[in-house]
């Protein structure tokens, strides 16, 4: 009789499953800069370790196709060896049996078209085209390009203040981005080849932590210009782009439509993520670089001509972001207590607190506006708290961190569920949010699967008020009827901000590519005050006298990554304290010392050196 065996806990699978999560680390450490070629290869190469060897299409045409990738990819290649290679992809791609053969064939097929000019400079030139160079994975993908290795290192010193400067040099809100920057400069940290990417934004929040950005004194600007630009909308691009061109030397007026500066830091992040006093911090220091001017309380294209903005300053920058809320084409939409989470927020913002007091509210939407309304709606007593959203809680676009924070205070999600109506009572007042059940379909263009209703019955959740958060609009009439093309509400311009055709006008920030993150809004402005100094008719450098630390040798023990902490959700969601917790001097040191300072023992000691 045959006998039958537990498996054993040192198997191979067990130790291959280890090796597996090795290699991914790889995969999400993949330098930014690298030829697609390259990439694509590599996963050819993947693909023909893991073939079974059942079907002919995968056992022998993907080492064939890699093969031919690898000439191309070589400088070997010609036009017949593009036309092998889709025909040998095709051919795989419909013989093979399963999705180890016919899933690399599709991604062949998908990059000829999506790198077509990087297979044209292979075939043609022999060579990559000039964009594609590794570059010093952290910088390169902060959309700032902030010397992060030189401030980490600033901070593993002790010197805070050097570290603040250094961040000043691309970006002029540190405290912002160490409290709520949604750090991209993580996703390629080299470090996770050893353990873990380095916690960046905890680092430069322990910078500013220790050392209060108003404290350090800004560089002082160049020689006036005479020169007059005028700023419309004081959030994190039109701050950004007033700082440098103040810098510059050039004179800088903000007008701003609320009685205070920020934008959507002020008055779409709830205090308990970024407390408005630490906010103030970064707009003395900016303030004080001197040249800025602001008025507020200033709707221009309403209170003030853009035409008259226009002729009386010599550049215009237009950075109003996208604060006004969209609301649901729904029966029922129109019933008392339903509100935009946007709207919702931006009233705490102003020290307008709503009590919900024993009331059940439901919140539309998966973004980080929807969990900023829910908690917030939390901590304005709210019996109870309900997100509703269309598609599954792996497809919100919140940040998984806000997704975990709001569960963690009592907020339940409720997914796969498509508002239909809003129902409401003889007076009015909505009573209840009427969803379809939904279920997962097809990818759709944005990489996400999209909802389909299934046959199931509505239901009912009952409820005392909606906050819609499923997006944002901007106020762009004005400024269309002014002549700056956009595309439904969103600002058409060139990639250095430039409005076409309209001399003199630039544009960035939410208002040019929709609602997007404070880091991405400061690259913006970064962006548009360069260039609106060389159309000035300046080149000027700005001016900065922090430079990097000497490296040290590099710690390559693994060493767990030091996460920062929050308050327990029972206590901190009865208040808009901050959440965090700072970081301890060991922790900090710790972090820091993890860093690989890849501008120095990687690519940015090349030839040209460091490629900042």
């Amino acid at each position: 009789m045959a006998k039958f065996f537990l498996m054993p806990e040192d198997n191979y699978d067990t130790k291959i499953g280890v090796l597996i999560d090795k290699f991914v680390s790889k995969v999400q450490s993949f330098p930014p800069g690298t030829c697609p070629l390259v990439v694509q290869y590599a996963s050819l190469r993947s693909s023909v370790s893991q073939t079974c060897g059942k079907c002919v299409p995968c056992r022998d045409g993907i080492p064939q196709l890699s093969i031919l990738v690898r000439k191309v990819l070589d400088g070997e290649g010609d036009e017949s060896t593009m036309k092998q290679i889709r025909a040998l992809a095709e051919i795989i791609r419909d013989g093979s049996d399963c999705a180890i053969g016919y899933q690399p064939a599709f991604e062949i097929l998908d990059s000829i078209e999506e790198f077509k000019d990087e297979y044209e400079s292979h075939i043609h030139n022999k060579s990559c085209l000039k964009s594609v160079g590794q570059k010093i994975p952290c910088i390169n993908m902060c959309p700032a390009h902030v010397d992060i290795p030189g401030y980490i290192a600033h901070i593993g010193d002790g010197n805070y203040a050097e570290a603040i400067n250094l961040i000043r040099k691309d970006n002029p809100l540190p405290t912002a981005c160490g409290l709520v920057c949604e750090h991209p400069c993580e996703e390629r940290c080299r470090r996770r080849l050893i353990d873990d990417a380095i916690n960046i934004r905890g680092l430069k929040k322990y910078a500013v932590d220790q050392v209060a950005a108003d404290t350090v004194k800004v560089p002082q600007p160049l020689p006036d210009t005479g020169k007059k630009v005028a700023v419309i909308g004081g959030g994190p691009a039109g701050l950004t782009c007033a700082y440098f061109l103040a810098q510059m030397g050039h004179r800088v007026t903000i007008f701003e439509r609320q009685k205070a500066l920020g934008g959507m830091l002020r008055y779409g992040i709830p205090n308990y993520r970024f407390p408005k006093d630490r906010l103030d911090q970064d707009l003395n220091a900016i303030l004080s670089a001197g040249n800025i001017e602001v008025k507020y309380g200033v709707m221009v294209g309403e209170d003030m001509p853009i035409e008259k903005i226009k002729a009386d300053y010599d550049a215009m920058f237009v950075s109003i972001g996208a604060q006004k809320g969209k609301s649901l084409r729904i029966e029922g939409a129109d019933a008392n207590n339903v509100f935009s989470a946007v709207e919702m927020l931006d009233g705490i913002g102003n020290g307008n607190i709503p009590d919900y007091s024993d009331k059940v509210v439901v919140v539309i939407g998966g973004g980080n506006v929807a969990m900023d309304a829910a908690r917030s709606a939390v901590r304005c007593k709210a019996k109870d708290v309900r997100i509703v959203y269309r598609r599954r809680q792996d497809d919100m676009t919140a940040l998984h961190a806000e997704i975990e924070a709001a569960i963690m205070e009592g907020i339940e999600l409720i997914t796969l569920a498509a508002p239909v109506a809003i129902e409401k009572d003889q007076q009015g007042n909505c009573t209840g949010l009427k969803v379809q059940p939904q279920m997962t379909g097809p990818y759709d263009h944005g990489g996400r699967p999209s909802p389909v209703a299934v046959k199931k019955p509505p239901f009912t959740i009952d409820c005392d008020v909606i906050l819609i958060a499923v997006g944002q609009d901007i106020i762009s009439r004005p400024f269309e009827e002014f002549g700056m093309p956009a595309n439904r509400g969103v600002f058409q311009s060139e990639l250095t901000t430039a409005v076409p055709e309209i001399p003199g006008v630039f544009v960035g920030g939410d208002c040019a590519t929709g609602p997007s993150t404070a880091i991405k809004a400061i690259a913006a402005g970064k962006v548009a005050a360069h260039n609106i100094d060389e159309y000035l008719g300046y080149h000027h450098k700005f001016p900065c006298e922090t430079q990097a630390p000497e490296p040290k040798e590099n710690m390559r023990i693994q060493v767990g990554r030091a996460n920062i902490t929050e308050r327990p959700a029972y206590i901190r969601k009865r208040d808009f304290e901050h959440v965090e917790n700072p970081y301890t001097y060991e922790e900090a040191m710790q972090e820091a010392a993890r860093c690989l300072r890849c501008d120095h023992f990687g690519c940015g000691v090349l030839q040209g050196g460091r490629d900042l």
